[in-house]
């Protein structure tokens, strides 16, 4: 927990001192990327996706549906948990995008919940009127700079992606996520891999159990699931790099991460 205050207050400097480097938001008009994103390596990705099916079923549904009737305050807390931590991953991509006003308000949002919120669990900054958090990553970051998104991925376990999204993810392996450096990373004697990858679990836990009848309804709604899964993927990853607010019908489309490494 001190280790986690000393963090929080670290990540506030740094962010303020980017955030007084300009006197306001920098308008940086995001790309709206267009161009049709093939699926190259479709008979490998069908196979792929007929594993990842196969894990769903005998593990990731059956736990995320006793995750499911747990009581409800502790799955929000647990949620805003997960939430509070990778906002540690947004906040340089803010900056990396140019929106160094969101830099501030996040890293606002993560000083107060870590504090006043217990690690998180409790969402003060929202008590408090900040404005709802957003999630970003460095594939988005990519988007944003006009990088194209590449072909259509299906990773193992992880589930859908593209080129430009797994090189994103890469970019935490190699510094981009403090919390990845704080424990994989070993530059700590405060926590370890198992903090981090228990984590990264529960996040895929927590969206899937968010998600289980949506799932549901689309895969019995649907003449290609593996076909629906894409475009749906695709869709939302395409709103969230060009800051769209379109719903996509899911139960949850802040977060489209299946147990992402990262």
């Amino acid at each position: 927990m001190k280790k986690l205050i000393e963090m929080s207050l670290i990540v506030l400097m740094l962010s303020a001192s980017a955030f007084a480097a300009s006197d306001g938001e920098n308008e940086l008009t995001k790309k709206n990327i267009q161009a049709e994103i093939k699926d190259c390596f479709e008979p490998l990705n069908r196979a792929t996706f007929a594993f990842n099916q196969g894990i769903d079923k005998v593990i990731f549904k059956p736990v995320a549906k006793v995750y499911r009737v747990l009581p409800s305050p502790l799955r929000a807390g647990t949620s805003n948990a997960l939430d509070n931590l990778s906002t540690l991953a947004t906040i340089p991509n803010n900056i990396l995008q140019g929106e160094l006003k969101k830099a501030g308000i996040n890293t606002g949002r993560f000083v107060i919940n870590t504090t006043f919120g217990i690690v998180g669990i409790f969402d003060v900054a929202d008590m408090m009127g900040f404005p709802e958090y957003e999630k970003e990553d460095y594939g988005q970051t990519l988007g944003t700079l006009g990088v194209g998104p590449g072909c259509y991925l299906v990773l193992p376990v992880i589930g859908p992606s593209t080129v430009r999204d797994t090189i994103g993810s890469l970019a935490n392996v190699v510094g981009g996520d403090p919390w990845y450096n704080m424990t994989v990373g070993n530059n700590t004697q405060h926590f370890s891999d198992f903090d981090y990858w228990s984590t990264r679990a529960a996040a895929g836990i927590d969206f899937r159990a968010k998600n289980i009848d949506s799932f549901e309804n689309l895969e019995k709604n649907s003449m290609d699931f593996y076909a629906s899964v894409r475009s749906l993927y695709l869709q939302d990853r395409q709103m969230k790099i060009s800051n769209s607010n379109t719903i996509i019908e899911t139960m949850d489309d802040s977060d489209w991460e299946e147990i992402e490494t990262k």
